[in-house]
């Protein structure tokens, strides 16, 4: 018996929230195609990474691809996005630091391919029980994964924000989580920045997900409840159903946050409590002046003592386990000629180098494509020796087929949807002008 073809039924919803002044995620729900981006960064970074992130993503909402192909096609797509972002930080010293988390789910045929990097998240909701499919790139997700802490202690991390992989102007490294999956008939798909998982329990995201049965209401509603729970960052939703063919009337796609034209759209819950509690934090916060400062230090001088010694008495912890964790880690990067490997982060501290070179390959920069040249003046990096070892092997390989000294090419979509013009216009003219994220 043939497997019935399904499609997505979807919808993306996105609102700034309480606390921050402008709206740096970018969501995307298309037919064959779902897009998250978070991003993050200097004066409007964060807006340009998500938005350049779906530029590059949206293109391959076609039903023209194959399953085989798909994981390649996301996989550039994100090497693009990382390379252009990266490109725009060394012209623009305003943009230092941009980057964006991004997960993206296409379909073909029966088939589900998804990549995943950051710590937006995917869950998907199979008859009444919630599977989180991602893992967070994130510094407590590790201290999670290596013992250190709980779950439950993860939550109220003070660095629970920061992120190990990130697409953009960052050393850390750039490998995305790739899985394929059956597209199964029933499922509920549900893509989400931090901003919604970061307050909401997924015991009630599950709830929301199972009772409310239109994608857009229930994402709608996802992000009500993210509101009333404070609001403080940007939080987007993209719900996805696994429907039979023509199930449903042919829909256009939809963006939302920064990359969309309602970008500057005020939050859903501008006139609630939980709003006003916020507008009065804010303002309390902006009130004190130097002067209030000042004796506040005068009436507690034992704090800054206070806070050195807990600040000590922290790293004194963490150093170890912090130096283990750059220790197996490994970039590449050309020098003197050749690609060099090294163990570690390409990072220091003082006189303390967090990286050491352990070999000179056989590999000649000359003989590479001027491609490959380009991306080896700055680290590549990876997780593991073993995945460097892959990257050695692709380079190797792009010298057996294209010949030495063969000037190396980009391939590239040679047309594009009018959405994803205006997806590109917009990174250029209106996104560029937005306010740094807190």
């Amino acid at each position: 018996m043939a497997t019935p073809a399904v499609e997505f039924h979807a919808a993306a919803r996105s609102d700034v929230g309480l606390v921050r002044s402008n709206n740096q995620d970018s969501g995307y729900a298309g037919t064959n195609l779902l897009v998250l981006a978070d991003g993050m960064g200097g004066p409007a970074g964060g807006d340009i990474a998500s938005s350049v992130a779906l530029a590059h993503l949206v293109p391959l909402d076609t039903d023209t691809h194959t399953a085989d192909s798909m994981l390649a096609l996301l996989r550039d797509a994100l090497m693009d996005a990382h390379d252009e972002l990266s490109e725009r930080s060394r012209r623009d010293p305003d943009l230092e630091g941009l980057g964006t988390t991004c997960i993206a789910i296409m379909r073909s045929g029966n088939k589900l391919a998804m990549v995943h990097i950051g710590d937006s998240r995917a869950y998907v909701l199979r008859g009444a029980a919630l599977t989180q499919v991602t893992t967070d790139h994130s510094f407590v997700q590790y201290l999670v994964e290596t013992g250190q802490i709980t779950l439950e202690e993860a939550e109220h991390h003070p660095n629970r924000n920061v992120v190990l992989r990130i697409l953009g102007d960052s050393q850390a490294d750039v490998t995305p989580d790739e899985t394929m999956r059956e597209a199964v008939l029933g499922d509920r798909w549900l893509l989400c920045s931090d901003g919604l998982s970061g307050v909401v329990s997924p015991e009630t995201i599950g709830s929301v997900l199972a009772e409310i049965k239109d994608p857009g209401q229930c994402a709608e509603e996802l992000i009500r409840l993210a509101l009333r729970a404070g609001g403080p960052d940007n939080v987007t939703c993209v719900v996805a159903d696994i429907v039979n063919s023509g199930s449903f009337p042919p829909a256009p796609p939809q963006i939302v946050g920064a990359a969309a034209l309602d970008r500057n759209a005020a939050s859903r819950g501008g006139s609630s409590a939980a709003a006003r509690a916020a507008a009065l934090g804010n303002k309390k916060g902006s009130d004190l002046d130097e002067d209030d400062l000042d004796l506040e230090e005068k009436r507690r001088p034992w704090l800054p003592f206070l806070i050195t010694a807990l600040v000590t008495l922290v790293l004194a912890v963490a150093g170890w386990g912090g130096w283990a964790w750059t220790q197996s880690q490994y970039y590449v990067i050309g020098q003197d000629g050749y690609v060099v490997v090294h163990q570690g982060i390409p990072q220091s501290l003082g006189p303390w180098e967090f990286s050491h070179s352990i070999e000179v390959t056989d590999i000649a920069l000359k003989d590479l494509s001027p491609v490959d040249r380009q991306r080896l003046q700055d680290p590549v990096m990876r997780s593991s020796r073993e995945q460097i070892d892959e990257y050695l092997a692709q380079l190797r390989s792009s010298l057996k087929t294209s010949g030495e000294g063969t000037e190396g090419s980009q391939s590239g979509t040679s047309t594009s949807p009018d959405r994803v013009q205006s997806v590109h216009s917009r990174i250029d003219s209106g996104v560029s002008g937005s306010t740094v994220k807190a």
